[in-house]
């Protein structure tokens, strides 16, 4: 029993493999994306803050104001990031500023001691005077608070701290993300569904195939893979491809059948040929045996038709190896053959084999051909016994001869009976006889054969009453000897 294999819809599955490269792709794409949108925002957004806090910077240390001076203008307070003393907790601001001694220790602006906050963004910069010498300012972190912060050295050795936050920066990227992220996670599901519809829409001619291959092992060799309605030029080759092969092995199987089929004729023919000879040299055998053959008229008799039947057999089993031989496709030893000279000769054994019969010959000069002499004698010999086997002796013959576009044409024409359509169709079958006329029925079989084997062909004509003419082209690859 032979089973139909379903294509699979399963991730081990050719659409599923798309699917998951496409979706693995367009996911990277994505990651790559988000990442080099946040890395850009992040550094935009840091550039302004930055750019900020340098500006304050230079601002202030152009004005050369020492800590002295900072202290005596209490209109100055907008500088630091709350009015209350020993504030606690967050700033309110974005931005914290401070006042650091010489050993980063904050001290006191305004009569204001400094707040949690700026004891805290003074421990966390640690050394002043290594930020203060920093061209760039530097991150650091404040009640968990993400800060950009940068020093001002003033001429009496103090350092003032300025601060600002990039807390608002850093929640915006995490909201960017998750955006990012969830617009990319439906954008993959959508290219899923769509690379799923897509790729079973292009890979149905490939089920097709499947179809028609399990179609064809279960005995169905007329099927062949349908067209798509819009197919891919690769998939079209390669069902044209398989179309093209399936043909082929259609016909293969065709013609196997068919020679199996004339193999066993073929046999069972030449099992009935063969069995006559022997069943009649078998009778006279035994008659001699019982003493039944007495006379010598009668013996002379018997011999003679055993020694007809042995030749005949004879000759039925060389035609038998001939046709096995050409069946073999042997290499023929071809050279260089003056066919004129054989039609001459093949027609002067017909006129001494029966010299009543008009025989025309149209075949003067030479006509070389590369081909093998003992085949091509063959040829003739089969073609001009037939003629004298199953028409009158008193019939006309003509054997032509003629190269014209590029082959050599061999004729051998009668004004006999002819043939029937059904069995001129039949007519190069092996073993076969029309009317149930003498001979093997091989003759014109191995001359088929033979102009095969040649690289020729052998067609006829005939009818009812028109006699029947034989035509052997041959491929002129003649040569100068």
């Amino acid at each position: 029993m032979i089973f139909r294999h379903r294509p699979g819809h399963g991730i081990h599955s050719l659409r599923g493999k798309l699917t998951l490269a496409n979706v693995a792709l367009l996911a990277l794409g994505i990651i790559m994306a988000t990442a080099v949108s946040l890395m850009g925002m992040r550094y935009y957004l840091l550039d302004q803050i930055d750019t900020q806090l340098l500006k304050t910077r230079d601002s202030l240390g152009s004005t050369k104001v020492t800590a002295r001076q900072i202290d005596s203008l209490s209109a100055l307070a907008f500088f630091r990031e709350g009015q209350v003393p020993e504030a606690e907790g967050p700033p309110e601001s974005d931005s914290l500023f401070a006042v650091v001694d010489e050993k980063g220790r904050p001290i006191t602006i305004a009569n204001f001691r400094p707040t949690d906050n700026q004891r805290k963004l003074a421990e966390a910069v640690g050394r002043p005077q290594a930020l203060a010498a920093a061209p760039e300012p530097h991150d650091v972190r404040v009640d968990d608070v993400p800060y950009r912060v940068t020093a001002v050295p003033l001429p009496d050795g103090a350092v003032v701290l300025l601060a600002s936050s990039t807390d608002a920066l850093h929640k915006g990227m995490a909201k960017a993300l998750k955006l990012d992220l969830t617009f990319g996670l439906l954008l993959l599901g959508l290219l899923a569904v769509l690379t799923m519809l897509s790729v079973s829409r292009r890979l149905r001619p490939l089920e097709d195939m499947v179809e028609t291959s399990s179609a064809i092992a279960e005995g169905d060799l007329a099927r062949r893979v349908p067209s798509s309605h819009h197919p891919t030029q690769e998939v079209e080759q390669l069902r044209l491809a398989l179309n093209s092969m399936l043909h082929q092995v259609e016909s293969a199987y065709r013609t196997r059948e068919r020679s199996t089929a004339q193999l066993r004729r073929f046999v069972a023919d030449a099992s009935h040929e063969l069995r006559t000879p022997l069943a009649a040299i078998r009778g006279y055998l035994q008659l001699y045996d019982k003493g039944m053959l007495s006379e010598p008229g009668e013996r002379k008799r018997a011999w003679d038709r055993m020694t007809g039947e042995a030749d005949r057999m004879g000759r039925l089993v060389d035609e038998l190896l001939t046709l096995a031989r050409l069946d073999q496709r042997p290499e023929l030893r071809f050279r260089n053959v003056d066919l004129s000279r054989l039609v001459r000769d093949a027609a002067e054994d017909l006129r001494a084999q029966q010299p009543g019969r008009p025989v025309t010959v149209s075949a003067e000069g030479a006509l070389l051909v590369r081909g093998d002499e003992s085949g091509l004698r063959q040829i003739l010999g089969n073609l001009v016994t037939n003629v004298r086997t199953h028409t009158p002796a008193c019939t006309p013959v003509a054997l032509d001869l003629e190269r014209a576009d590029g082959v050599v044409r061999l004729r051998v024409a009668d004004e006999g009976p002819g043939l029937a359509e059904e069995d001129a169709v039949r007519i190069f079958d092996r073993f076969f006889r029309a009317g149930g006329g003498a001979g093997s029925g091989l003759g014109m079989a191995i001359v088929q054969g033979v102009t095969t084997a040649h690289g020729g062909d052998v067609t006829v004509r005939t009818a009812p009453g028109e006699g029947l003419t034989v035509t052997v082209t041959l491929p002129a690859r003649a040569c100068a000897p």
